[in-house]
C-alpha cells in the first residue's frame, strides 16, 4: 500500500509513519522539512502546506491508497490538500479533535453533540477548535472518496511533543516529593498515538468518530505509579484532593497535565462515548505500555526541544509550591 502522511515528523504523524513502515507499506511524507525526525526509509517531500502550488509540484501526479493528515492550523491548508488529492487517493484520514464540540462538553458525549462554527477556507491558525472543525468540513467538501474524521481525545505515547506525559516522567525522575492530583482512582480516557495510527491504516474508519479509549481505561494512580516504576526514581507521590488543588489555583489539564477533577466542566474530557470507534475496530493498548515506551523514547532521544512543545504545559517550582502551600505540607 502507498501511504501519504501529511506531516510525519512529530507525534501522531511520526507514529503513523513508523506503523506504516512496520507493515511494509511505501510511505511518502510531506512537510516543510525544518523540524522533527524523518526516517531514511520514507520518500520525504518538502513544501509549505499553505502554498498549494508548492504542494502540487512536490506530489506531482502520484496516487495513494491512503492519506493521513494531522494538520491543526488554518483549515485552508486541509481544503487545498483534499482538493488536490481527490480522485488520487483511496481514503483520507483526518486527525481531528474532540475540541470541535461546543463547550462545555457533557458527560457521555457522542458524535451527535453540537460542534463549533468553522470555515473550511479559514486562515486563522490560532482557534484550535475552529481549525479542526474547519479541517473536517474541508475534507467533506473537497475529497471525493471515503474519509474518517478522527476526533481524538488525549493522545499520549512516544514522540509526544505537547509535553503531558513527558512532564510527569521527567518530574518524577528528579525524585523527592511529587504532588499527585487525586483521587488515586480517578478514571482516565486516552489513546496511544500508535494505536490511532494502526487503526487508520488497518481499518480505514469512516465518518466522525470519537477516537480515544473507553472511560476508565486506566487511572491517574496507575499512570503516575508506572512513571515511578519505569524511571526507577526515588520519588514519593503525595496524593492531593481535588478540593486542595482548587484552593491552590493550579490549573487541571495544563499545569497538571492529563488530570482533570472528577466534577465540573473539565470532567467530560475523560468521559465520552466511544462505542462507534470500537465498533469500527479501535483497540487501545494498556496504559502502562504507553508510559514505559514513552520513557524509553525520552531516554533515547531526550526531552523534545522546547521550541516544538506546547507552552504552559506542566508545573514549574513556583506552581508546585502553591500546591504544597494549599495542602499545608
Amino acid at each position: 500500500m502507498k501511504v501519504l502522511v501529511l506531516g510525519g515528523t512529530h507525534h501522531v504523524g511520526r507514529a503513523a509513519v513508523e506503523t506504516a513502515l512496520e507493515r511494509g507499506h511505501d510511505v511518502v511524507t510531506l512537510n516543510r522539512g525544518v523540524s522533527g525526525v524523518t526516517s531514511p526509509e520514507v520518500d520525504a517531500r518538502h513544501a509549505d502546506r499553505l502554498d498549494p502550488d508548492a504542494v502540487a509540484r512536490v506530489l506531482g501526479d502520484d496516487e495513494f491508497d491512503l492519506v493521513v493528515d494531522t494538520w491543526s492550523h488554518a483549515p485552508v491548508a486541509v481544503r487545498d490538500s483534499a482538493r488536490l488529492l481527490s480522485g488520487r487517493a483511496g481514503y483520507y484520514g483526518y486527525v481531528s479533535s474532540r475540541s470541535v464540540y461546543q463547550w462545555p462538553p457533557p458527560l457521555g458525549l457522542d458524535e451527535s453533540a453540537p460542534v463549533v462554527a468553522a470555515d473550511p477556507a479559514g486562515t486563522d491558525p490560532d482557534d484550535y477548535a475552529a481549525a479542526k472543525r474547519g479541517g473536517e468540513l474541508a475534507v467533506q467538501q473537497e475529497f471525493d472518496g471515503p474519509a474518517g474524521f478522527l476526533r481524538a481525545g488525549l493522545i499520549l505515547g512516544p514522540y509526544e511533543n505537547v509535553g503531558r506525559l513527558p512532564f510527569w516522567l521527567t518530574r518524577i525522575a528528579r525524585g523527592g516529593r511529587v504532588p499527585a492530583p487525586g483521587p488515586h482512582g480517578r478514571p482516565l480516557q486516552l489513546i496511544d498515538a500508535r494505536d490511532l495510527a494502526a487503526w487508520v491504516l488497518d481499518h480505514r474508519p469512516t465518518g466522525e468518530l470519537n477516537t480515544v479509549s473507553v472511560p476508565g481505561h486506566t487511572t491517574i494512580g496507575e499512570v503516575l505509579e508506572e512513571c515511578v516504576r519505569v524511571t526507577g526514581a526515588d520519588a514519593e507521590l503525595v496524593w492531593l484532593t481535588p478540593e486542595v488543588i482548587e484552593v491552590s489555583g493550579v490549573q487541571p489539564w495544563t499545569e497538571l497535565p492529563i488530570w482533570t477533577p472528577p466534577t465540573g466542566e473539565l470532567a467530560a474530557l475523560h468521559d465520552c462515548d466511544v462505542s462507534a470507534a470500537y465498533a469500527a475496530g479501535l483497540v487501545c493498548r494498556p496504559a502502562i505500555e504507553t508510559v514505559a515506551d514513552t520513557w524509553a523514547w525520552l531516554e533515547r532521544e531526550g526531552v523534545p526541544d522546547p521550541a516544538t512543545t506546547r507552552a504552559g504545559t506542566g508545573m514549574d517550582e513556583a506552581v508546585e509550591q502553591r500546591l504544597w502551600d494549599a495542602a499545608g505540607r
